[in-house]
C-alpha cells in the first residue's frame, strides 16, 4: 500500500511558527501558558463528580483543585477543533480507522490499530500526570521560560519520538 502526502498539507514550519506566536500571545495577554494533561484529569473528576461528587470532593487532588471547565478546557477543545480546521480547509480531512502507513506495516487489523492507540495513550497520560504536566506544558511553555528543564524535555521528546518511529515503522517508514 502506497502512503501518499497530501498536496495541500500545511507547511510544518509555518504552523510551528504559528503556534509559537500564539504561546507568546497567550502569554501577553492572559499571563497562561500551553498545557493540556490536566484538562482531562479535571475532566475526569468533572464527570465522576456527576455520579458521586460526595467521593470527588474528599479526594486529595481535587480538594485543591476542583474540577471544572475553565479555559485549559476550552484550549484542549480548540485543539481538536482547529485541527479540524486545518484539515478541512487544506482538503485533507477524511475519517480513517487505520491510517495507510498503520496497515503498510501492520495490516488493516482494526483491533490492533485501537489496542496500541489507547495504550499508547493511557502510557502517555500516566507519563503526564507523574511528571506534573505534558509535552506542551514542558516542553513548549518551558522553553519560552527559557527553562533548561524545558529544551531537555523537548529533546527527549524529539529523541524518543524518533525511536519509537523507527522501531515500529522500521527503517523505511512504512513505505
Amino acid at each position: 500500500m502506497e502512503v501518499k502526502s497530501p498536496s495541500k498539507a500545511w507547511n510544518p514550519y509555518l504552523a510551528g511558527a504559528l503556534a509559537g506566536l500564539l504561546l507568546v500571545l497567550s502569554v501577553y495577554a492572559t499571563g497562561k501558558y500551553f498545557g493540556a494533561s490536566t484538562t482531562y484529569v479535571r475532566a475526569a473528576g468533572f464527570v465522576e463528580s456527576a455520579v458521586d461528587a460526595e467521593r470527588v470532593s474528599t479526594m486529595a487532588y481535587f480538594i485543591k483543585e476542583a474540577p471544572k471547565i475553565d479555559w485549559q478546557f476550552l484550549f484542549v477543545a480548540g485543539i481538536g477543533l482547529g485541527a479540524l480546521g486545518a484539515a478541512v480547509l487544506s482538503n485533507t480531512f477524511r475519517i480513517q480507522l487505520v491510517p495507510d502507513r498503520f496497515a503498510a506495516r501492520f495490516g488493516q487489523a482494526r483491533g490492533l490499530r485501537i489496542g496500541l492507540a489507547f495504550l499508547g495513550g493511557a502510557a502517555a497520560m500516566f507519563g503526564a500526570r507523574l511528571a506534573d504536566g505534558c509535552p506542551s506544558g514542558h516542553g513548549l511553555s518551558g522553553s519560552l521560560q527559557l527553562a533548561a528543564s524545558g529544551f531537555v524535555s523537548l529533546m527527549g521528546f524529539f529523541a524518543g519520538g524518533l525511536v519509537m518511529a523507527r522501531l515500529v515503522y522500521g527503517r523505511r517508514g512504512g513505505k
